[in-house]
């Protein structure tokens, strides 16, 4: 069988309390969406992905060289019931009537793989479809007005409607327009199903398969992906470099150019920051060093920018699907003094990682004048690195 998804992904994510949407909130080096695309980015039967955007979006561009080449964006609607048909929209022409959908939420990252496979198998000869649900477990209590408690409700029957929901694509796109035409607003696509007439096969999917609503839900989603993420997927790896000065007008500190009374003697063009980091990608990726991919008496590397090590490096790592989650670098000198530069050293750093600019930092250090160092003789760069599975192509 082959299926589409729909994921809606225009809401602002207000009771979040974040800069952005809660969708791009990143943990372990991927934002909520990107684990949430990731099970059906994965999946050969998936036939498309539409995402549904907010009009004013200006935080997809930033993870879109992250995420699948098969994921297509549409601009959503007003609310989720809109943005799902506006979804169903794009696939017009394509989608047969009986074609399954699928549509599941982009704040809900941990989709387990088992559930995935479950509804397919289960709703896969249902007349109508069904979706993934959870048994209420907590006792319910009625709260009408204000905080007082009126009585405890009966959980006996109760389940919690999870995603992804799995409906044929014209009685879908068929319900929503029922439902808009009346006036209403499903708050999810076995409403507006139920409200022609049909009902859905509940499947039992796992409680951990959490929609992020609040901050505190990120630590338990941290904490599953992490698990998930286990069996060598994570991998942390160090570096370091150093150089000592010589003639010249400037040094070169991740990718950007630093005016300073000495250059630094080199066969590269001596970026510490970046050599630094090369060996921790190295490190991490189990691939040895920088001295043994790049030598310092190959005439090939004279001269040449440090950038160019990384992005081979970073080749490497994708041949073993590994990708970078986040970076951490330390300068060690006396001078010259990173403050000024340290905004665009991070960017350019980030650039070249591929990843954004909160993933990396950038710290800087004396030695309080001792040692070589402290003499100003000389510069050096410590950095530490964690990589992460990388997103399929």
């Amino acid at each position: 069988m082959h299926y589409w998804l729909v994921m809606p992904a225009a809401g602002s994510g207000s009771r979040f309390g974040d800069r952005h949407p809660k969708q791009y909130t990143e943990i372990l080096g991927r934002a909520l969406i990107e684990w949430a695309l990731d099970p059906f980015a994965r999946d050969p039967r998936c036939a498309a992905l539409v995402v549904a955007l907010a009009a004013a979006d200006a935080h997809w561009a930033r993870i879109a060289r992250r995420v699948s080449s098969r994921i297509e964006t549409v601009e959503g609607g007003a609310d989720r019931s809109q943005s799902v048909r506006r979804g169903l929209a794009a696939l017009a022409g394509r989608a047969a009537p009986d074609d399954w959908v699928l549509v599941h939420d982009a704040a809900r990252p941990c989709l387990a793989r088992a559930d995935l496979e479950r509804l397919l198998a289960e709703c896969r000869d249902h007349p109508v479809g069904g979706l993934l649900a959870a048994p209420v477990t907590d006792t319910l209590k009625l709260c009408a007005s204000g905080t007082g408690i009126e009585r405890t409700v009966d959980r006996a029957g109760l389940w919690r409607a999870l995603t992804p929901q799995m409906f044929r694509y014209g009685p879908l796109c068929a319900a929503l327009d029922a439902a808009f035409a009346a006036g209403r607003s499903p708050t999810d696509e076995a409403q507006a199903l139920e409200w022609t007439g049909a009902h859905a096969l509940r499947v039992e999917g796992s409680a951990t398969n959490l929609k992020i609503t609040t901050r505190e839900d990120l630590a338990l989603a941290v904490a599953l992906l992490g698990g998930q993420s286990s069996g060598g997927a994570m991998r942390i790896g160090s570096g370091f470099d150093v150089h000592g000065f010589g003639p010249g007008e400037f040094v070169m500190l991740g990718g950007v150019r630093i005016p300073h009374t000495h250059g630094v003697r080199a066969h590269s063009d001596g970026d510490v920051v970046l050599h630094a980091l090369c060996d921790a990608l190295l490190g991490a990726g189990g691939l040895g060093d920088i001295g043994q991919h790049f030598r310092d008496d190959d005439p090939r590397w004279r001269g040449v920018a440090s950038g160019g090590f990384v992005r081979a490096v970073l080749a490497m790592l994708r041949q073993r699907g590994l990708a970078v989650a986040n970076a951490d670098v330390t300068l060690l000198a006396e001078a010259p003094r990173l403050s000024a530069y340290r905004d665009e050293v991070r960017a350019s750093v980030a650039a070249l990682l591929e990843v954004e600019a909160d993933c990396v930092n950038i710290k800087a250090t004396t030695t309080e004048r001792l040692g070589f160092l402290g003499r100003r003789e000389g510069i050096a760069a410590q950095a530490v690195v964690l990589l992460r599975q990388a997103q399929p192509p």
